[in-house]
């Protein structure tokens, strides 16, 4: 396949075949993690197979290209330089390195963020705050939902040292303006955090057009790769404004002296101790959602998740609740006098998987909005209009148990 790939259902039928979950379930949980390829498990399965027979330490030597072809392909993706990526263990993992590697906080400075950002990052803002007596300011939205650009140039002072964006939100199928905040943060030169975590692979990403110094994925999600890897952008310019606090002989290793000096790129963020083996998987999944082209990928996720919205309206008993104009594969709805678990346990009893989405993953969204629980299906290129007719259908047939 090339980058101008068209999806067309002979073409998705094609890729069901090349991957086995698709014959063992009905899967619209492509937001938690999505279903891998026979390609990227075979993968995996060799560079263990190369650890079994010649030792996991030679192997490692020996297959060490694959760092550099995953590093290279996910700076492909996010139009960046190969020494501008890091490869960690996860998409918190890495946004939390990075932000703790921004060094101690101070009383009054402040941190912005959107009202979508992922708990888990707020978790790390907010125990720094708490320590230092910094603030987390939380940046209006729009009538749509969208995050506010207006009303976060109008916050901007000198006591604010970090701008932190949720592109997509893991609670709806919002999508916030990612290169509109950043032209503000370039604007004041004020450090910019994008979590991409529901993004990557789903959309076409420009970090340079985002204007973002640090963006951080979870590959496990749209690219398919997985469970246990991570990818961090860090803008060249921008690395020597962060020092680790934590490294290894690989992040920081010694000079002739026995010295520790910092990598002078984004490898201060990894470790010596890592999983080739799935490193191999995530550099073949990489290339696999390159060789299809992203802005394919987005064409037909957001042809499905359109659609799968229009038939969960023609329920009555469904309330959606996606905000946004413009949409992701993540679509948030509820069931009247349902529990949101209630709800995916009785779709998982005939086969279909979905995902929740409960107060801590968008604490702050959520409260706003009055939610405690929401139910969350999301689509991936490989969904067929098969699939949403299963899970619709099965949704109206809960919807009319009394």
């Amino acid at each position: 396949m090339t980058t101008n790939t068209i999806l067309t259902d002979a073409v998705v039928d094609a890729l069901r075949a090349q991957t086995p979950g698709t014959r063992t379930t009905t899967h619209f949980n492509h937001a938690g993690a999505s279903l891998p390829s026979s390609a990227t498990l075979s993968a995996i399965h060799a560079q263990l197979e190369r650890e079994a027979t010649r030792g996991p330490m030679e192997a490692g030597v020996a297959a060490s290209a694959i760092t550099d072809d995953a590093r290279a392909l996910a700076a492909t993706l996010f139009n960046a330089q190969p020494d501008e990526i890091a490869l960690t263990g996860g998409n918190s993992q890495g946004w939390g390195a990075a932000f703790a590697a921004l060094g101690g906080w101070k009383p009054g400075e402040r941190m912005l963020v959107g009202r979508h950002e992922w708990g888990g990052n707020l978790a790390a803002m907010q125990f720094a705050a708490q320590r230092a007596g910094a603030t987390i300011d939380v940046i209006p939205s729009r009538a749509d939902g969208t995050i506010d650009t207006a009303a976060l140039a109008s916050m901007i002072d000198e006591r604010v040292r970090l701008l932190a964006l949720t592109w997509l939100p893991a609670n709806g199928g919002l999508i916030n303006p990612a290169d509109a905040v950043g032209a503000i943060a370039r604007r004041f030169d004020i450090p910019y955090f994008v979590d991409a975590a529901q993004a990557a692979g789903q959309l076409p990403i420009d970090v340079r057009a985002i204007g973002c110094d640090v963006l951080c994925a979870a590959p496990r999600k749209a690219l398919r790769a997985p469970r246990g890897t991570g990818l961090l952008y860090v803008r060249r310019a921008f690395l020597d404004r962060l020092t680790p606090a934590y490294v290894d002989r690989y992040s920081a290793p010694l000079d002739a002296r026995g010295e520790p000096y910092l990598r002078n790129d984004a490898g201060r963020f990894e470790s010596a101790e890592t999983s080739m083996a799935l490193r191999a998987g995530l550099a073949k999944a990489l290339s696999e959602a390159l060789a299809i082209g992203v802005p394919a990928i987005r064409r037909r996720i957001d042809q499905m998740a359109t659609r799968l919205r229009q038939r969960l309206a023609g329920i009555e008993a469904v309330e959606l609740l996606d905000e946004g104009v413009e949409r992701s594969g993540l679509v948030a709805f509820n069931l009247a006098g349902r529990d949101p678990q209630a709800v995916q346990a009785a779709l998982a009893a005939r086969g279909i998987s979905i995902g929740l989405s409960g107060v801590a993953y968008t604490p702050l969204d959520m409260r706003a909005r009055g939610l405690t629980n929401v139910a969350r299906a999301s689509v991936s290129y490989l969904t067929t209009d098969a699939e949403i007719a299963r899970l619709v259908a099965a949704v109206a047939e809960i919807a009319a148990v009394a």
